[in-house]
């Protein structure tokens, strides 16, 4: 079921917490070299997620930077599940993002619009 309740509070989180880019497009994943991130990947500073760290997100290079998807993932390594905050992605850079999330056996993702319901 839709729920803006849902979305505008991560958009809360989103306006009161710094964006840190730590894996700017074109870098390598830190431990599976051969994945290299499309689009800058980062997290929500001073905030907490299912494994301790920070809320992560996708930055894309749309100007007005909404919040409008997110990606909910499943880790079968790490045993752990996510979500990942979309801002400013075209619908190119979402596909990118999607097919990352889903490359390799162990990981996987669903995609989850706002208009969603």
């Amino acid at each position: 079921m839709y729920n803006e309740k849902f979305w505008l509070s991560l958009e809360k989180l989103v306006k009161e917490s710094e964006i840190v880019i730590d894996r700017p497009k074109g870098s390598r994943h830190p431990r599976l070299k051969e994945i290299v991130y499309e689009v800058d990947y980062g997290y929500l500073k001073g905030t907490s997620s299912g494994d301790g760290e920070g809320i992560d997100l996708w930055l894309g290079s749309d100007k007005d930077k909404k919040l409008d998807a997110i990606m909910c993932t499943v880790d079968l390594d790490k045993k752990d599940t996510e979500i990942k905050l979309l801002i400013g992605c075209t619908e190119r850079e979402k596909e990118k993002i999607y097919t990352f999330h889903n490359q390799l056996d162990f990981i996987g993702g669903i995609l989850v619009r706002r208009w969603d319901k």
